[in-house]
């Protein structure tokens, strides 16, 4: 029976490209696997309790909601693929990608708030189906990703935090 990431603790700041230092920094559980797992449930809560500002977006040029959920989901699938990539050994290194020309290219307004709800749901499940079956050995393998140095523990951090991060967004700024 493998190790499961869960009890790895924190990725190091050698393990990451410094900028998602502050996505980490959020995340107050060691059990990154535990985590991911249970605060998906309240993100969903959140948006499924505010389906009236799907369409909403709290200044010119930011993101609408249905606009910040398709950016969760885009960023969790492409952070989950660099940790496979990583974690099985492939040096391959990976390009960066442009959130903005992503939320354009998502057509993310002419889908419902629940199906991208949804979504998010069924992504998460295949992330944290994902990470809690890595070994000690692939959490920590190191790859690159948009030419930094990363390991699939750390990006397992990060999603977790970058999903706390625009949950605040949400509840202070769309929400509120």
């Amino acid at each position: 029976m493998s190790t499961m990431l869960t009890t790895f603790g924190r990725p190091q700041s050698g393990e990451y490209d410094p900028y998602y230092g502050r996505y980490i920094t959020l995340v107050n559980s060691d059990d990154i696997v535990t985590l991911l797992d249970s605060q998906a449930s309240d993100t969903i809560a959140l948006l499924n309790s505010h389906p009236a500002k799907a369409e909403y977006h709290y200044a010119p040029g930011k993101w609408t909601v249905k606009e910040m959920l398709g950016h969760l989901n885009d960023t969790e699938r492409i952070m989950t693929y660099r940790a496979l990539r990583i974690s099985r050994g492939d040096k391959t290194p990976l390009a960066g990608f442009e959130q903005d020309d992503y939320v354009r290219g998502g057509n993310f307004s002419q889908r419902a708030l629940d199906d991208l709800v949804a979504e998010f749901g069924n992504v998460r499940k295949a992330t944290v189906s994902f990470f809690r079956h890595l070994d000690a050995e692939a959490a920590t393998r190191r790859g690159t990703a948009n030419n930094v140095e990363i390991t699939p523990r750390a990006l397992a951090f990060i999603i977790a935090g970058h999903e706390l991060h625009h949950r605040k967004i949400l509840q202070e700024k769309y929400f509120k």
